[in-house]
């Protein structure tokens, strides 16, 4: 069964939901469940260098004083922190994210999911530029990825069209915010879920993958267990 999510790097409740998930596939304990990250840019315009600190976008975003701003982010912080991350999102540094997708989509491809984490934590924990190259390089590195390709891959547009595809589904889908998850081609769930509703979708998935009899159809029989 495939898991796919719909996620950007800066998202905070992307990183909380994919800890949730996380947790849910634990103590679900199915070794079949393959978990797809797609592509979601949040802010596709984004500049390439840091415009302002997360208080200040936050404040002239959602029409915030200062103080009020803090305190929403360190509230977004605290939820974080009760999943088990050292989160720090009021020092964030937002730039955009379409280098660091196109990056996770060729580790993917060569079987690093790991790089989904480290970039999260290299954005909330470390407070990391997603936009620098030498950031993803590093970050691909530790993930025992070809520098050469690594090199090729963010110098060009590799993995560009990708990306657009992942949004462009989204779009078919009527996905307008994230995280989002698609559990088993099924459940649609938005948000940040708890890991007890991600564990109870995914088992109903499995419960009814396992009902799948024997069928026919234009490419033959299937014997279905």
């Amino acid at each position: 069964m495939k898991i796919e999510i719909w996620s950007d790097y800066a998202c905070p409740f992307c990183y909380i939901g994919e800890k949730r998930l996380q947790r849910a596939l634990v103590e679900v304990g199915d070794k079949n469940i393959t978990v797809e990250f797609k592509s979601f840019e949040l802010d596709p315009y984004a500049d390439k260098k840091v415009m302002s600190s997360t208080p200040e976008r936050f404040a002239e975003k959602y029409g915030l004083s200062m103080a009020a701003a803090t305190e929403r982010i360190e509230q977004i912080s605290l939820m974080g922190r009760r999943e088990g991350i050292d989160f720090r999102y009021a020092t964030t540094r937002y730039t955009n994210t379409f280098d660091a997708l196109r990056l996770t989509k060729f580790a993917q491809e060569k079987g690093h999911d790991e790089i989904i984490t480290k970039l999260f934590d290299a954005y909330f924990t470390k407070n990391l530029e997603l936009s620098n190259h030498a950031v993803l390089k590093k970050i691909a590195a530790e993930c025992g990825l070809d520098g050469n390709e690594v090199e090729e891959v963010l110098s060009g547009e590799r993995f560009a069209e990708e990306v657009r595809a992942d949004e462009s589904q989204a779009a078919r889908l009527g996905i307008h915010a994230v995280p989002y998850f698609v559990v088993g081609g099924k459940y649609g769930l938005s948000g940040a879920q708890s890991s007890e509703i991600l564990k109870q979708a995914i088992t109903e998935a499995l419960t009814e993958e396992n009902f799948n009899g024997m069928t026919c159809g234009a490419d033959g029989c299937h014997f279905d267990g």
